[in-house]
């Protein structure tokens, strides 16, 4: 199987108090796809559910992220979602309650129906 991608959505979610880091990621993640309606896939012989679908989310400290969650912001498709070093935190003016920000790219691939001898 071969994929091909479709879509590239990119995303921004903060949280201003509290420094979760997946909840800003859920916001990203709600923030790329929200404007977004994919109708093509009838075109293709293809449903929702053959989606492919990566999540790159960049935040300070990665191992914060709970990715299930993330995921579970995703309705249809074969989810992935990794975590990686990026995103921003931003100090408070009296220190202890930074602003976190997340950043999102969601890749969306379907399977080319080539097989992988093609």
């Amino acid at each position: 199987m071969a994929r091909v991608r479709c879509i590239t959505e990119m995303g921004m979610g903060v949280d201003v108090h509290g420094r979760d880091a997946t909840k800003a990621a859920r916001r990203a993640v709600s923030d790329a796809i929200r404007h977004s309606s994919l109708g093509f896939f009838r075109m293709l012989g293809k449903t929702p559910h053959d989606m492919f679908v990566d999540v790159t989310i960049g935040v300070p400290d990665p191992s914060a992220v709970d990715t299930k969650a993330v995921a579970a912001e995703l309705p249809y498709g074969t989810v992935t979602v990794t975590a990686v070093r990026g995103g921003l935190e931003i100090p408070s003016d009296h220190g202890g309650d930074p602003i976190l920000i997340a950043n999102a790219a969601v890749l969306v691939s379907l399977d080319d129906g080539k097989g992988a001898g093609a």
